[in-house]
């Protein structure tokens, strides 16, 4: 199991699930991943730590009623780790994003705020309390987050905004005749990017968490069992690895991957 106790700063370091029906989330990604959940109380209700092997891989809470009454869908929220939250959200702003939750401290654990970029994907960003840096494991192990991709239908202004707030630096290639940005933080991997193109319809830009697994088709298979939906089925790319694009019951999208040995 890898292990992470510390991030970078620019680097994705948490997940965390808003959902219309916390216990059947639970129930439905604790059957297919092998997550423990450990409620905690919040002031406004609960929010779940999702474990696995007793370390923290994410996290999921009950839409408020005045977030479902703004239209708000279940969705997966990636966070990334910043040393100043209030200075980035500020840069953020001045580079054309919108700050869908201003600058507010988590109880002790650190101080977030929920950004907008200007292509219209969501994001949050995180500065951590001793204690609280992020996912206790990832990269690679089962069950955890493996990577981050960014969908966007204005790739030159998503490559401007997020070379500038975060120093990323990017590295174009193909996956398959396809453009594909990668986007790397002190050299090393950080995020993706890809242009949508009119096969994706009415979807609207986002940000994509996907989860390590060891087989793609039979997660996929447990998914549907579940009560999930397959919205791409399990697709091997060459030099990288399977994939599966999932629904939970709940809407939320994530991704599955199985990386290539």
């Amino acid at each position: 199991m890898l292990e992470t106790k510390l991030f970078a700063p620019g680097t994705f370091c948490w997940t965390d699930l808003a959902t219309t029906d916390a216990p059947a989330a639970k129930s439905f990604y604790c059957q297919l991943f092998g997550w423990e959940a450990c409620d905690e109380p919040v002031p406004d209700g609960t929010y779940t730590m999702l474990l696995l092997n007793g370390k923290k891989v994410g996290a999921l809470y009950q839409l408020s009623n005045d977030q479902r009454a703004q239209g708000i869908p279940p969705h997966w929220l990636s966070y990334v780790a910043s040393e100043q939250v209030d200075d980035m959200a500020r840069k953020a702003k001045e580079l054309g994003a919108e700050l869908l939750m201003p600058p507010f401290d988590v109880m002790g654990a650190g101080r977030m705020v929920v950004v907008k970029d200007p292509t219209g994907a969501v994001f949050a960003l995180w500065q951590a309390a001793k204690g609280h840096e992020g996912s206790e494991v990832m990269n690679g192990a089962p069950g955890s987050v493996i990577w981050n991709e960014l969908a966007t239908k204005d790739s030159a202004r998503s490559e401007a905004f997020y070379t500038a707030l975060f120093g990323w630096q990017p590295n174009k290639h193909n996956i398959t005749g396809m453009p594909y940005t990668e986007f790397l933080n002190r050299e090393r991997p950080a995020a993706g990017m890809m242009q949508m193109t009119a096969e994706w319809g009415n979807a609207p830009p986002h940000w994509m968490v996907y989860f390590a697994v060891t087989d793609c088709e039979a997660i996929t298979r447990r998914a549907r069992e579940l009560g999930g939906t397959v919205i791409v089925e399990p697709t091997t790319l060459p030099e990288v690895g399977s994939f599966a694009i999932l629904q939970d019951p709940q809407g939320a999208v994530f991704s599955i991957m199985k990386p290539i040995s």
